[in-house]
């Protein structure tokens, strides 16, 4: 309940005001005396304040707290959170919502808030690049219309460097989407694919919903916040999951530096982990005001591959490493154990 504005109280209300506020006090004790209360933490599920009972007969009223809206307007539907496979607990993280995937068959090892929408900021560029190479060859040719000196200067984006007449390929454009970043080359991709920018966001849309994901929306094809764009931790990581599916764009996200068929100079992963985590696969990181600190995070180790996810975090190496090594060190592969949730994407491509 949100406090009252003003503590103003009319005259003619004075005098009974005090009669009551006296009592208060001895209230509030006599209720903490005989009213058990629990208040869970709000982690973007349903959260129930018992009033001094846990059984379910003989109970008092059971008062439901909605779940926590993400940045972008969007509840998302109550469900249970994935159950934690091992007997290692996951480590503390600085993230608002987590998700660790078992990759060849979607197990689901742990879910932090794993539904709540949230910003994704550059994660979005994963749908970008998942819809341009399902549409366009990799050796097509793409006028440039956007100028990312502009965009940058306007927005405060991170661009690969992009001028308007410039003619480059596909796969330029998707290395300067992956590595650096781009948000030009995530405009001239939409372009060129899709004819308009809202045109290819309708096809990013139909994508996740392919994918049978509920709790994502884009309205661009960079990340940069607007209402209506969300993700939550689950749907982002199975859309990084199905983009390391893709050779062409598994081999770009791990891949440290590349050099354009242009003048300008060779583009670098921002992406850390490819240079310090053994067994990286890559993927992507991203960050906006809203979204503050993002990241899919893939990677291998004996025969294991683990996809994990982060969004509102403080510090995703951080958390995506003790991540990465809680589900290879602590869990044992989930792809064939009973009573684990797994998630089928293969069945809808």
């Amino acid at each position: 309940m949100s406090r009252p504005r003003y503590g103003y109280v009319r005259r003619s209300g004075r005098r009974k005001q005090r009669q009551w506020v006296l009592l208060f006090p001895l209230a509030l004790v006599i209720t903490a005396l005989l009213v058990g209360y629990r208040l869970p933490e709000d982690g973007g599920r349903l959260l129930t304040v018992s009033s001094g009972c846990e059984t379910a007969e003989g109970c008092g009223p059971v008062v439901v707290v909605p779940p926590r809206c993400g940045y972008g307007g969007g509840c998302a539907p109550p469900r249970d959170e994935p159950a934690t496979v091992g007997e290692v607990p996951p480590p503390e993280i600085t993230a608002r919502a987590a998700a660790v995937i078992e990759e060849p068959c979607g197990a689901v090892l742990y879910g932090e808030n794993a539904h709540e929408r949230l910003a994704p900021a550059s994660l979005t560029k994963l749908a970008t690049a998942l819809v341009a190479s399902e549409r366009a060859d990799l050796s097509d040719t793409v006028e440039v219309w956007v100028d990312g000196g502009e965009l940058a200067a306007t927005t405060d984006s991170t661009v690969m460097g992009l001028q308007p007449g410039q003619r480059l390929s596909m796969r330029d454009l998707l290395y300067g989407l992956l590595l650096p970043s781009g948000n030009d080359a995530a405009i001239a991709i939409a372009e060129h694919v899709g004819i308009t920018v809202p045109a290819f966001v309708d096809l990013m849309n139909d994508k996740v919903a392919q994918l049978g994901l509920v709790d994502t929306h884009f309205t661009n094809p960079h990340g940069l916040d607007e209402a209506g764009l969300y993700t939550s931790a689950f749907d982002i990581a199975m859309v990084g999951r199905e983009l390391v599916h893709q050779p062409e764009l598994a081999a770009i996200v791990r891949t440290p530096t590349y050099q354009p068929a242009w003048d300008g100079p060779p583009l670098w992963n921002i992406n850390r982990l490819v240079y310090s985590y053994p067994g990286s696969l890559g993927v992507k990181i991203g960050y906006t005001d809203d979204a503050q600190q993002t990241i899919v995070a893939a990677a291998e180790r004996d025969g294991r591959r683990l996809i994990v996810s982060a969004l509102a975090s403080s510090d995703i190496y951080e958390d995506a490493v003790s991540l990465l090594e809680w589900g290879f060190t602590g869990t044992q592969s989930a792809c064939n154990a009973p009573g684990v949730s797994t998630f089928d994407v293969s069945a809808s491509r």
